[in-house]
């Protein structure tokens, strides 16, 4: 028995075939909605401090894991001087990665279909850019002697760069460059800086709710409007075009994860004052009129709570096809 057990255990076994590799999909879909208080974009809310909705669309093509192609379009609603109808986004771009670094770099279309002009002074032959009899009809924006285009449609190139540090903290930092922004005129560079913290997993215990901290800080630059935004003061001649107000951004927010659903509650704020929001927002629900407002780009002497404090409460869905459709 003992020599019948010691050769027994001897004996070849046979190896158990390992599972083929799961195959690999270069396709894939990411797709979501979102509904918010106000759509804030850069610390200027887009939608007249009024909710929101926004959707998107976006086929990827994973040529390796390490390397992605996308293009994609994205669907906000928004309340704009000129009364555009919505903002539709079409962009695209690539995403290598190399380790902890995750870059993505693109080009981001702006459209704004549905403008109106509103200028009184911009009749066909006056040397304004985008002139047109509608700019003579609709005169200039209630009460406020604002203006507006009608096209407000604009691109920018980027580049971003996103650091995994550990399962818990990533940084990163973003470049976008626009030639003509808002098609005001003026060319607009955006740089900023990012950080995000994401609790554990087992913070919620087993109920499957994730969270995170995030925060951004950034600063926009412009340059000189057209003669389209050209103003004419005792203080000063801008009659070519006024210099953009250039300022600093930053929000500050948490974030509630469950499944496909994120709840993210926000604080956003500019060092943009009343004043200077006025004049590079054109905005046409403004009432706020004071001495103090008045400066010589904006020498009308209303002010915009366009550009302040906000907070911002936004649920989305986020889903991709490989992952929540198979």
């Amino acid at each position: 028995m003992v020599s019948a057990s010691a050769f027994g255990a001897d004996m070849s076994l046979k190896a158990l075939k390992a599972p083929p590799p799961p195959a690999f999909e270069p396709w894939d879909i990411a797709f979501g909605s979102a509904i918010m208080n106000d759509y804030i974009f850069r610390g200027i809310t887009q939608s007249n401090h009024k909710p929101s909705v926004a959707a998107y669309f976006e086929p990827r093509y994973n040529v390796t894991k390490d390397l992605q192609l996308y293009v994609g379009s994205s669907f906000e609603s928004i309340s704009f001087p000129n009364r555009a109808a919505a903002e539709v986004d079409i962009y695209g771009g690539i995403r290598p990665t190399f380790g902890m670094f995750a870059f993505d770099f693109g080009l981001w279309g702006y459209l704004y279909p549905g403008g109106q002009c509103f200028n009184s002074a911009a009749f066909p032959g006056s040397g304004i850019p985008d002139s047109s009899f509608q700019c003579i009809q609709n005169g200039n924006l209630p009460l406020n002697g604002n203006v507006a285009k009608a096209n407000a449609s604009f691109y920018e190139g980027y580049a971003k760069v996103n650091v995994t540090l550990n399962d818990q903290f990533q940084i990163g930092a973003n470049e976008y460059y626009s030639p003509n922004f808002l098609n005001t005129g003026a060319w607009g560079n955006y740089a900023s800086i990012t950080g995000k913290w994401t609790a554990p997993t087992t913070t919620f215990g087993t109920s499957g709710v994730g969270m995170y901290i995030s925060g951004e800080f950034g600063r926009q630059w412009f340059g000189t409007s057209d003669s389209f935004y050209g103003v004419v003061s005792p203080l000063a001649n801008f009659s070519a075009g006024i210099p953009e107000p250039s300022y600093n951004t930053w929000n500050i927010g948490v974030g509630f994860t469950y499944k496909v659903f994120t709840l993210d509650l926000r604080y956003s704020d500019t060092n943009l004052s009343k004043a200077s929001c006025n004049a590079f927002t054109s905005d046409h629900t403004t009432t706020n009129f004071s001495p103090s407002f008045v400066t010589p780009i904006n020498p009308g002497g209303f002010g915009s709570n366009w550009c302040g404090a906000a907070g911002i409460v936004k649920l989305s869905a986020d889903l991709t096809a490989m992952t929540n459709l198979k």
